[in-house]
């Protein structure tokens, strides 16, 4: 029998690397809704909400808009009949993730061709230097 976890906001903010501050705005607007408060309305995350909180992260950090992430969270709230929809925000989302690593790579060739070019003119200038 695995024991639940339950952690403090200030836990939760540095198991996350975000802010109290920003996990509070995430809980008011509902991107993070499955929050408990204890008798005293202390908040109460445990695993699951972190597990949650970390593929928000994920999204966040790939670039989805705060109002994109309170529709995926509304769709969750409501349960399997989103499924379809939630596949393809996600879709999407992969879809822009994917032209990003494309845009980058074509910036990582031509980085790479101007490191070649410079290299060689840097060691035709030390053979230059060398025989000369």
């Amino acid at each position: 029998m695995s024991l639940n976890m339950q952690y403090t906001i200030g836990q939760v903010a540095e198991k996350s690397n975000l802010s109290i501050h920003t996990l509070r705005y995430y809980e008011k607007e509902g991107i993070l809704p499955f929050i408990k408060r204890n008798e005293s309305g202390i908040r109460i995350y445990e695993d699951e909400h972190i597990e949650w909180l970390n593929f928000i992260c994920c999204l966040r950090d790939t670039g989805m808009s705060i109002s994109q992430l309170k529709e995926f969270v509304e769709l969750t709230v409501k349960g399997d009949a989103t499924i379809e929809e939630r596949i393809q925000m996600l879709e999407l989302q992969k879809k822009t993730i994917q032209d990003q690593v494309n845009t980058l790579m074509s910036y990582i060739g031509m980085i790479d061709f101007k490191i070649g070019m410079y290299s060689e003119a840097k060691d035709k200038v030390q053979s230059d230097g060398q025989t000369g």
